[in-house]
């Protein structure tokens, strides 16, 4: 679900075009963003290759609770810059990254940050139907472009 993440910043653009297109990118990725560093320090990993065949061990950038704090932190950073409005729209475009993984992983998302207490993983699975998930990740990028280019073709658009 990388694709998909871009999706909801076109998406979102689409319906709020004060907030630059770059923060909602990043803000889309910021999780994976974050993973990258904890990977070379050997906090998190991803084995194996091929759409869906990634088993992905990020307990501390991808848990539930940390998910929420980064999406939080987002939002208040985005709210100073930018005001209240922008900083919402940017804590709930980064939430959306988890709710997205949440729903084509494994069971391997935690709850707390380096799966304290060994608490139950979640993770729907939809990477184990690669074609269905596939399908979800170009649906919700075709409609977030398509959505984006409505918008700026109306804006342009001869009045």
């Amino acid at each position: 679900m990388f694709a998909g993440h871009f999706g909801i910043a076109a998406a979102m653009k689409a319906r709020a075009p004060e907030v630059p297109l770059w923060a909602l990118i990043v803000g889309t990725q910021l999780y994976d963003v974050l993973f990258l560093p904890l990977s070379a320090l050997s906090l998190e990993s991803l084995e194996g290759e091929g759409y869906g065949g990634a088993f992905i061990t990020a307990f501390y950038s991808h848990s539930l609770v940390s998910a929420i704090v980064i999406a939080l932190l987002a939002a208040l950073l985005a709210g100073i810059r930018w005001g209240t409005r922008t900083g919402v729209i940017l804590g709930l475009v980064t939430f959306s990254h988890w709710l997205l993984d949440w729903i084509v992983h494994r069971q391997d998302l935690p709850v707390l940050p380096g799966n304290l207490g060994n608490l139950p993983l979640m993770g729907l699975g939809l990477w184990t139907i690669p074609a269905a998930s596939l399908a979800l990740e170009i649906a919700i990028l075709a409609t977030g472009i398509w959505l984006y280019f409505l918008v700026c073709l109306e804006e342009n658009r001869p009045r």
